[in-house]
């Protein structure tokens, strides 16, 4: 340590880093493809196995901030910290049943993005425009999510200073991930994928190990844990290692909503259309709960913060200052660098996301619908450039908590497109002026209820006798759901004309194995089975 920076766990992270940028550029050459084409740039061809697409949603899903805010929420209000974990049981399930059928039809059709399903299931530009516009304005504040996460690891291992100096490690290191992501599209993140989470699991499989050990075991961590909980004062947010039975109902809609919003993000569906089957999916949600099991150590971690005596400036600081109060500075800069790749990952998947949204949604449906391919992936570069530089303004410009308070928003406001975009995916019995209705009223109820808390994820629910604190996104996702469903019978009778339906019912199947004979008609049309 010279002068409150940390050289040599400065140096590991900077090397490790330095892979990494290696691998990024490297990538343009990996499963070459034409990358004039937004097909290939933004979906990589939709040619990834199991074994990719698993590092691939793994990396997308469980990012920087991950590893940073689960355990600091557990740090700060104890159990209630852990609906993470059912959150990511119950998300694969409905990526079993859902997201293959989303990838069939949008590999027949070339759907790039969940509104270019919108547009070709309810054929209606505005709903397609609501869809797009809702996926931008709810990935913005997550890619910069994951500059806060890569802004902690950096500042604890003392870079710090004012303005320009505090900033440029941040301004370097996204000015490095533009340049690979434009240059190899989804390759990048998903060739550095495999680096990142092999690094975030020896990083937490050794933290597990070796820190009860100093420690002195899990019973006196849960114990110190509680203890130090119980002598919070009374002004001070309480904590416990048990959720107390006050806390179920919002404990249970937080886990349920995040679960049913967590592949809605524009990135999570991304990584979903770049496999190369529908069968790679569904191998993936029976193998991605192995990431729920690292999650859970994660999650640990707080507790053990707690047990080390760890102070730190806010609870985001927790992990880092129990790394630094626990290992050699050499595995600091292995840990951190681990975090900090957990960042790129997910950023670089979110900021071309954002771009394919912008271009195929926005700028070919109404600024240049007679765009060429090459021009659509020139285009879509071009505003995955912009689009970090505007997560990047947020963390050098405002403070970290406008970041924090609109990513609480993003969940509320991807929840709405549920009823169109799932719903969609098995019915067509929703009108498309009530589904936007719907949103567009669920959307105000869900910002408004929000702002009224102070920007926090919870409202308190008044309905007879029955009185709950329940996860914001849920209780608009419900009044979303009942405006559509009563004003879809309603558009019908009056006569307002529903758009095209592009899809077909065996669209959203699994198509045929090569040799399988399909029983036909004596006219030659396929038999009903």
């Amino acid at each position: 340590m010279s002068g409150g920076l940390n050289v040599t766990a400065l140096a590991v992270f900077c090397a490790f880093f330095l892979l990494v940028t290696v691998l990024g550029f490297f990538a343009a050459n990996w499963r070459r493809g034409d990358l004039s084409q937004i097909g290939e740039w933004g979906l990589a061809g939709r040619r990834f196995g199991t074994l990719i697409t698993w590092f691939l949603i793994g990396g997308d899903f469980y990012t920087a901030y991950t590893v940073i805010a689960v355990p600091a929420a557990v740090f700060g209000a104890g159990a209630a910290g852990f609906f993470a974990l059912p959150y990511t049981i119950l998300v694969y399930p409905f990526v079993f049943l859902t997201m293959p059928r989303l990838w069939n039809v949008a590999k027949k059709h070339d759907f790039v993005t969940p509104a270019d399903f919108v547009q070709g299931r309810y054929g209606n530009r505005t709903l397609a425009l609501v869809i797009a516009i809702t996926g931008i304005l709810a990935t913005l504040p997550y890619i910069a999510l994951q500059l806060v996460g890569m802004q902690v690891v950096i500042g604890a291992m003392g870079v710090g200073g004012s303005g320009l100096a505090r900033d440029l490690p941040l301004i370097i290191a996204f000015i490095i991930l533009a340049a690979y992501t434009y240059t190899s599209g989804l390759r990048a993140p998903a060739m550095i994928a495999f680096v990142k989470d092999i690094m975030i699991y020896l990083t937490v499989i050794v933290a597990v190990i070796v820190i009860p050990m100093k420690l002195g075991g899990f019973g006196h961590i849960f114990s110190a844990a509680q203890a130090a909980f119980d002598a919070r004062p009374a002004t001070a947010p309480k904590g416990a290692v048990i959720l107390p039975p006050g806390g179920a109902w919002a404990f249970s809609t937080l886990a349920l909503g995040s679960a049913l919003a967590a592949f809605l993000y524009p990135h999570t569906i991304t990584s979903v259309l770049a496999s190369a089957k529908g069968n790679v999916v569904r191998r993936n949600a029976a193998l991605l709960p192995a990431y729920t099991f690292l999650l859970g150590l994660i999650a640990l971690l707080g507790f053990m913060a707690i047990a080390a005596g760890i102070k730190p400036s806010t609870p985001s600081m927790a992990i880092p200052a129990l790394f630094l109060a626990m290992f050699p500075s050499w595995f600091v800069g292995f840990a951190f660098a681990a975090i900090a790749i957990s960042a790129l990952v997910p950023a670089a998947i979110m900021s071309i996301a954002a771009a394919n949204l912008w271009t195929r949604n926005i700028y070919k449906a109404y600024l240049n619908p007679g765009a060429t391919p090459q021009q659509e992936s020139r285009h879509a570069k071009n505003v995955s450039l912009l689009v970090k530089i505007f997560a990047l303004g947020f963390i050098v410009f405002l403070p970290t908590q406008y970041a924090i308070n609109l990513q609480l928003l993003g969940g509320v406001w991807i929840l709405q497109t549920f009823p169109t975009v799932i719903c969609g995916l098995y019915t067509r019995w929703f009108h498309h002026t009530a589904l936007t209705i719907g949103w567009l009223i669920a959307m105000a109820l869900g910002t408004f209820a929000a702002f009224a808390r102070g920007l926090t994820a919870l409202y308190p629910l008044h309905l007879g006798g029955f009185s709950a604190v329940a996860y914001i996104a849920v209780e608009a996702l419900v009044v979303n759901l009942v405006v559509a469903a009563i004003l879809t019978p309603v558009f019908d009778r009056a006569g307002i004309k529903r758009g095209r339906d592009v899809t077909a019912a065996d669209h959203y199947e699994d198509p045929p194995a090569p040799g399988t004979v399909i029983p036909t008609t004596p006219l030659g049309e396929p038999a009903a089975v």
